[in-house]
């Protein structure tokens, strides 16, 4: 019984040592017909042109990767439409804006571009100078203003043109526009509010400062605690991976509301690579004729694409220029002075000035009295604070 099982064993490793030497024969077969496959075809011998012709499956394979990467290439790619062009879309996309109904803007990274906010895919975008193993630079978010984009929302918002914003930013720069808080879904949060998910509801804490300093993937706690029960308070981010459960300032029930009433939806700067994974935003339950048009505004490819009535291919500050300009209405100048957000900010208490050292947004300089108010050395006198 032992020599058997020992010959059993024997024949186990046997058959282990011939299926690994194949597999090695097959990876030295593979990297010998990607070595000529690579050469130009007027380079290679009679020798490695007969190796190519008995290794048809592997050159199948590689073409198909060829063709998989320069399609992957050619939707990074960032395309603009020529000047005549753009301007004939932007009257187009501004007389579908007049007619809409219900008219519903889906924001991405790439209105925020020009706050010099980096995108995500573009060709300095944080993914992208990941893949390629180059480093990412520290932005400060304090110094960024709401875009000529968020304003232009904010003004279409005023005049009844569109009625709800669904954003995947997290920078606070519509908020910041004037865009009232009921107008705006936030789905992956906001980084200058901070709640306390012990209260019913939930207190939400907004700050002049980037609350998400000490916080990170699964690990929410800000080091601040909530001012009426003292439980400690959490960012509002949703990261990759997570998925997002507070009520606000997410607002998914207002942003699939809005959806399903939605006769339009614009699409702006968003590779929409994240948001088509939310069949409830694209009414996908409805028949395709009852579904809304989409517009979309993006340099680059996105997956829906195909499904648009109309994409341009511009900068999104160039497209809204041409788009107001087209509905007579004039872009609003952000002035810091107004900004919303330190009427809404909540200031720090005494004793809590040390758990951040984040830059804070500053008001004007002849209004210093704010900025102490608000980073915790003393409310300005009349400064707002939020009810308990």
């Amino acid at each position: 019984m032992a020599a058997g099982g020992s010959a059993s064993r024997a024949e186990r490793k046997a058959a282990a040592r011939a299926e690994l030497l194949q597999q090695e024969e097959q990876r030295d077969r593979r990297r010998q017909v990607s070595r000529i496959w690579r050469k130009p075809p007027a380079e290679r011998s009679p020798e490695e042109c007969q190796v190519l012709g008995e290794s048809d499956d592997i050159v199948r394979e590689l073409e198909r990767r060829r063709k998989r990467r320069e399609r992957l290439r050619r939707r990074q790619e960032e395309v603009c439409d020529e000047p005549e062009e753009l301007r004939r879309k932007a009257v187009e996309l501004a007389a579908a804006i007049c007619s809409a109904k219900h008219l519903v803007i889906y924001t991405g990274a790439g209105i925020s571009t020009a706050a010099s906010i980096p995108d995500y895919r573009g060709p300095n975008g944080i993914w992208t100078l990941l893949q390629k193993g180059r480093s990412i630079r520290a932005t400060d978010l304090s110094e960024a203003e709401p875009t000529l984009t968020h304003m232009s929302i904010a003004c279409l918002h005023k005049h009844n043109l569109v009625q709800h914003v669904v954003s995947q930013n997290c920078d606070g720069l519509h908020l910041r526009s004037g865009l009232p808080r009921a107008a705006i879904s936030e789905l992956h949060g906001n980084m200058y509010i901070e709640v306390c998910t012990s209260c019913t509801p939930n207190r939400e804490y907004v700050r002049v400062f980037d609350v998400t300093e000490r916080t990170a993937l699964h690990r929410h706690h800000t080091g601040r605690m909530c001012h009426k029960c003292g439980a400690q308070l959490r960012d509002t981010i949703v990261h990759f991976g997570e998925k997002g459960t507070l009520r606000q300032p997410l607002n998914w029930e207002a942003a699939t509301e809005a959806a399903s009433k939605a006769d339009v939806i614009l699409c702006l700067g968003s590779s929409l690579k994240v948001l088509k994974k939310y069949p409830h935003l694209w009414c996908m339950s409805k028949p395709p004729p009852r579904r809304p048009k989409l517009y979309i505004v993006n340099l680059q490819w996105t997956p829906k694409d195909d499904l648009a009535a109309l994409k341009l291919h511009g900068r999104c500050d160039d497209v809204m220029r041409l788009v107001m300009a087209e509905l007579g209405l004039d872009i609003p100048r952000y002035d810091r002075a107004r900004d919303p957000i330190f009427a809404l900010a909540e200031p720090l208490r005494p004793g809590e000035e040390g758990t951040h050292s984040r830059k804070a947004v500053a008001p004007p300089r002849e209004q210093p009295g704010l900025a102490g108010g608000w980073l915790g050395r003393g409310c300005a006198k009349g400064s707002r604070r939020r009810k308990s």
